[in-house]
Order: C-alpha cells, then structure tokens, then sequence
C-alpha cells in the first residue's frame, strides 16, 4: 500500500525520504508547482537595508529568497522545523524556529523582536495563508512582504495516481493546505468512490475542512500543524488500519 503526498516536487521527495525510512512507501502527486519570479531580485533588494529580520513561512519562501539575492547576515525566524532547515541549507546561520503554524510564529515574532529596530521582510508566495502581517501591524511592526514565487495549481491528477486509485494501492493521503485539499478534491472527483478506502491526514482542521466533501475511509488531523505531527499521526493511523 502506498501514502499519497500532495506537496510540491521537492517538500514530497524529502517527506517521501522520511516515509521511506519508516518502511512507508508513496506515491508524489504535486498538486501545485513552485514559479519563482522573474523579477524577484528587484523586489527583494530595496526592502532589506534596515531589516531587521526575514520571514520564512515556507520552504519554498527561504528558497526563492536565496535564489533572489546573496544576502544571509539577516536574521531568519521560521514557521516550522521543515522551513528553517531549509533556511539552513540555504545558508542562513541565524534561524529561530517556531515549531508550528502562522499563529505561533506571530507569537514568537511578538515576544523576541521589538518593532521600532527595523522592518521585517516577509518572503512569501502569491497566496499565503493566515494573515501574518496583519496581526504583526496590529502589534506595532511594519512588515514587507515580498512576492517571491508563484505556486501554480495543477488542472488533473497523474495518470499514476488515477491507475493508483482505481486499483486500490493508496491506503492513505497526505495534505498539507487548503488550497491543495481543495484541489484534490476538485481533481480526484472522476475517482470520489475510490477515496472510501483511503485515509485522509490533514496538517490541520483548516486543511480537513474541504476534504469533508468527498467520502473518505477516514479524515484524521495532526496533533500539531507541523511535519513531524502529520507523520507521527500517519503511521499511527496506518497501524490502526492494520490491527483492525
């Protein structure tokens, strides 16, 4: 039985390398590609002299900030482990994680940065989720965000996935968003009868909640919206099917 992981090619390939040590095989089906954009370096530059920090809320964020620019004295705060070592292997030396989702990093933003030692940069796609500069305004900071990449949404499932699914080798899938639950969701509806036999395993109740429209065996949300949560709630979902 395989895992379906609905990330962009190169999160799937190390969450696939994490599975696969577990003895967990999957099936990549990357429902979104990351674009970075032409004129990235342009809108980077002006915003990082007096900085005082970047923001990475994605992995995809920390990789299109270092494709636009040589600079890593600024110090990085990270949404979660995946995204700061991914600053890390960027470059950065300076990086806080917060270990979970958007609100966690606005907290940890709030409680370690003070607003008046310079602006914060926020590298980000066209579509973010949650509302991190509005609430980090709110608390009296002046954040940049810049749009670094584009993630464009696929228009059909793989013919891998398909034959997958109608054979019935996927036990579970995995999803990391709204935008690519929704996605899948739209995509897989040709095979919604399919999707009875599989696990749905959602980052969080954001990301369950448009799953709820097809008929899966179960929809099962991690314990905390990071990837060590979602795989730690995957294999135990997996060895519950196996006993039952």
């Amino acid at each position: 039985m395989k895992v379906l992981i609905t990330r962009p090619q190169r999160d799937a390939e190390t969450l696939a390398a994490i599975l696969a040590a577990r003895g967990i095989e999957s099936l990549i089906e990357p429902l979104t590609a990351i674009e970075f954009r032409r004129d990235c370096a342009a809108v980077l530059a002006p915003l990082l002299d007096g900085a005082q920090a970047v923001l990475f809320t994605s992995g995809n964020g920390a990789r299109a900030f270092a494709a636009a620019t040589a600079r890593r004295d600024l110090p990085v705060l990270a949404v979660g482990d995946a995204t700061a070592k991914a600053a890390r292997e960027a470059g950065f030396a300076t990086i806080t994680s917060a270990g979970g989702d958007v609100a966690d990093l606005t907290r940890l933003i709030i409680a370690t940065l003070a607003p008046m030692k310079g602006a914060l940069v926020h590298a980000a796609g066209s579509v973010v989720a949650g509302d991190l500069g509005g609430a980090l305004t709110a608390a009296g900071f002046t954040v940049h965000r810049a749009v670094l990449y584009d993630a464009v949404t696929s228009d059909r499932l793989s013919d891998a996935t398909y034959a997958a699914l109608d054979r019935g080798e996927i036990s579970a899938a995995l999803f990391f968003s709204p935008r690519n639950a929704t996605t899948f969701v739209k995509l897989a509806a040709p095979r919604r009868e399919r999707c009875a036999s599989v696990v749905a395993v959602g980052l969080s109740e954001a990301v369950a909640k448009p799953l709820s429209a097809l008929a899966w065996r179960r929809i099962v949300i991690a314990a905390a919206p990071t990837e060590a949560a979602l795989v730690a709630t995957l294999q135990e979902s997996l060895e519950r099917e196996a006993s039952s």
